[in-house]
């Protein structure tokens, strides 16, 4: 059994958006991977992107400068 442990988990609207955010992660060698949408959260495409909450970087300002879209509502600490 998988040990839980607190992610960031971002949603998107459509799987072309989340596919550009593994892109964008995979360039700058950001911890994470795609992954089913959880229960919990409702996304349009049911994709969304698995981090640790223990990544220094502030992924709201990345996803900004790298002009990444993402649900409005879809940035959660679960």
């Amino acid at each position: 059994m998988r040990k839980k442990e607190l992610k960031i988990v971002i949603s998107f609207h459509t799987t072309a958006e989340a596919i550009a955010m593994e892109a964008e992660c995979l360039k700058d060698e950001i911890p994470g991977r795609l992954i089913p949408v959880p229960r919990q959260i409702s996304a349009g495409c049911g994709l969304a992107w698995s981090m640790p909450v223990t990544w220094e970087g502030d992924v709201d300002q990345w996803m900004k400068e790298k002009k990444l879209r993402w649900d409005s509502l879809g940035v959660y600490e679960i």
